[in-house]
């Protein structure tokens, strides 16, 4: 089949984030009864990420949402981050990429972080490839709920959706005025202070956030090396809101972080090597962005929207200084319409990526690419639904790819439902990987020859409703061709070169999740297995991907007597995992990560204390983090594949200024 034919048979939309045609009411009503039963538990959720706007229990493509309360839950854990919101999500991880500044990405099934593509509203508002650190600079008080696709979505949103998409979705301003204050302290000298302010008034409407965020610096272990590194960060976003009475919007947002971070060693300790090794790493970010739609006809609906994004660095490796400049332009638009049961989108985008270091030589780039893509969701009867898609997109520097994807929705009968996926993608390689954060680009030796990342890969996904629990059984994989690696350059000092893998990174497991909802109580439980290999460039030799382990499991308890007292308990279980950038072992040890929390309101105010890694689990309880001699690229530490910073006590005030 040609490119033209398919790009004929299958239409994209624009713009996710509500701003999508909604599916006709008569394919609602002939749900079998299970289904709208459910759909009634769940407050009928519209996804947005999937381009359909489909009800969740609708879309054929599996969508997993987080929604408002489950992100409250999360901020009383870590007000300035969304770091436990995204790692407590089944078949997510949240993996530290630089031991000695905290920086870390975001796992999907076991793929690399780099493959995750992080939105805001649909916008890429944090980089076209969220560094390692735009995890810890996200705070979670202004967002309304999380969308989560898991496996290759390049259909949808172009190569870095390689593994997957994290859509973060923004609260929206109500008639009635929020003026919220929180303010947290934990026992490690970290603090937050965040004022939210928002509401609508006729066709208008405003959201502000501002927090600052600081944390003490820490040596939990007494070695001199930092385990918990120290900042201080100021963030501000305000968001303004426009609605016509016709179906026309607009949605408008800018945002700055300034922040300092310090790692490395300690204030006067010393690195093995006898001298300091203090890193330290300066970030200004400023961001903005917007959504407009507009009706066309009865049936159409035109979307546009657009971002900018700049960040400035200065980061200090010992007495090696690297700044640099990257920018992200990104504009897309697109026309939606339904018509019977189906719905019909089409739409076009261009992103364009700049990056420029002052310090290092040969690492400047520009990619631009454009793109088109298409969409067409079509139920097929009462019990099937399908949605096929397709992309095309023009890499500046890599050349012309075509990603198509196929999902589908059979309702096997009351209460289960079937849904299946495949599709294919593609990543545009830069000099920024996993390895690379930890030693900088001082460390490396120029790449050139490198050929795009090209990945296939499919899931199977049965879930049902068995009176008050939900079940979701997950199966899926992945195979990614033409990887990018890291090997030591042979050059007579620690220098890494990036290589393309000889073979590629193989991927498979399963996902479990159950859940049991009887208010005031709910219990969640979630496992995950993965299986993952990928050749070790040097020998040859096919291993297990480090850092991925085999075995995860969750069990959360909450009870909720709203608007008085929420309370909860959660118990997570991490497997062994495989190590290659380990100097004590190549195969970590499991662990149990216990956390508690209670919320009780007094009238506009409420007091939390939460206690995260109740057990005290810590990786130099079992080896040291700092090797004795420098390591790949000159690297100081291990690989982090438990927590350092130990048993965390924080307590605070949520304190609603509108009186009743």
């Amino acid at each position: 089949m040609s490119i033209r034919t398919a790009l004929f048979l299958v239409l994209a939309s624009s713009a996710p984030g509500g701003l999508a045609a909604q599916v006709p009411d008569s394919t609602r009503s002939q749900r079998p009864d299970s289904v709208q039963r459910r759909e009634q538990q769940l407050g009928r959720v519209t996804v947005s990420a999937t381009r359909s706007q489909r009800r969740i229990e609708d879309d054929p493509v599996r969508v997993e949402a987080l929604d408002a309360e489950e992100v409250v839950e999360k901020l009383l854990m870590t007000p300035g981050d969304i770091t436990m919101m995204l790692n407590e999500t089944s078949g997510l991880r949240v993996q530290v990429t630089s031991p000695s500044l905290g920086g870390a990405s975001v796992r999907i099934q076991g793929l690399r972080g780099r493959y995750t593509q992080m939105l805001s509203d649909g916008l890429p508002l944090y980089g076209g490839q969220t560094g390692g650190l735009g995890l810890l600079q996200i705070p979670p008080m202004d967002l309304g709920g999380v969308e989560v696709i898991k496996g290759v979505a390049s259909a949808l949103y172009g190569g870095s959706a390689l593994g997957g998409v994290v859509n973060l979705l923004s609260r929206r301003p109500t008639e009635e005025p929020v003026r919220e204050v929180l303010l947290n302290g934990t026992s490690l000298g970290g603090t937050d202070g965040v004022l939210f302010l928002g509401q609508s008034r006729g066709q208008w409407g405003y959201t502000l956030l501002a927090g600052t965020h600081t944390q003490a610096q820490h040596d939990r272990d007494a070695d001199d090396w930092t385990d918990v590194p120290g900042y201080a960060r100021g963030v501000v976003r305000p968001r303004v809101f426009w609605t016509r009475g016709d179906g026309t919007s607009a949605m408008f947002t800018a945002g700055t972080t300034v922040e300092s971070r310090n790692g490395g060693t300690m204030p006067g300790g010393l690195a093995p090597d006898g001298r300091p090794f203090a890193e330290r790493l300066r970030t200004r970010r400023f961001d903005a962005g917007g959504t407009v739609r507009s009706l066309v006809g009865s049936s159409g609906l035109v979307n546009l929207r657009a971002s900018y994004s700049a960040q400035r660095h200065r980061h200090w490796f010992g007495d090696v200084r690297e700044r640099d400049a990257h920018e992200t332009w990104f504009g897309e638009g697109g026309w939606t319409a339904s018509r019977g049961a189906q719905t019909w989108v089409l739409g076009a985008a261009i992103l364009r990526e700049s990056y420029h270091a002052r310090d290092v030589d040969g690492f400047d780039y520009t990619f631009t690419t454009p793109g088109i893509f298409a969409q067409l969701t079509a139920d097929a009867g009462e019990r099937v639904a399908v949605t096929t898609s397709v992309r095309s997109d023009w890499h500046s520097d890599y050349g012309t790819f075509v990603s198509p994807r196929l999902s589908a929705l059979v309702r096997l009968g009351d209460p289960w439902t079937l849904r299946a996926s495949v599709g294919s993608g593609f990543f545009g390689p830069t000099p920024f990987t996993e390895e690379t954060e930890v030693v900088g680009l001082s460390a490396m030796v120029r790449p050139s020859g490198l050929r795009a990342e090209r990945a296939a890969g499919g899931s199977v996904d049965l879930g049902g409703q068995v009176g008050s629990v939900e079940l979701n059984l997950t199966g899926f994989a992945s195979v990614i061709r033409d990887p990018i690696a890291v090997r030591d350059a042979f050059t007579g000092v620690p220098r890494v070169a990036m290589v393309n893998a000889s073979a590629p990174t193989r991927t498979a497991g399963g996902e479990l999740l159950a859940r049991w909802h009887a208010a005031p109580l709910r219990l969640t439980f979630t496992y995950t297995h993965v299986r993952s290999s990928e050749v070790e460039v040097e020998s040859g030799v096919r291993q297990a991907a480090p850092l991925v382990p085999r075995h995860q499991a969750g069990l959360v308890a909450s009870y909720e007597a709203e608007g008085v007292l929420r309370a909860g308990l959660e118990l997570y279980y991490t497997g062994r995992q495989w190590l290659d950038e380990d100097g004590s072992r190549d195969r970590s040890a499991p662990y149990l990560y216990i956390g508690a929390l209670v919320e009780r309101a007094f009238g506009p105010v409420r007091l939390f204390v939460n206690a995260e890694n109740l057990l005290d689990v810590r990786q130099t309880d079992w080896d040291p983090l700092v090797r004795p001699f420098r390591g790949e690229g000159g690297r100081w530490t291990n690989d982090v594949w438990a927590p350092l910073d130990g048993l965390v006590l924080n307590a605070g005030v949520r304190w609603s200024l509108v009186p009743d």
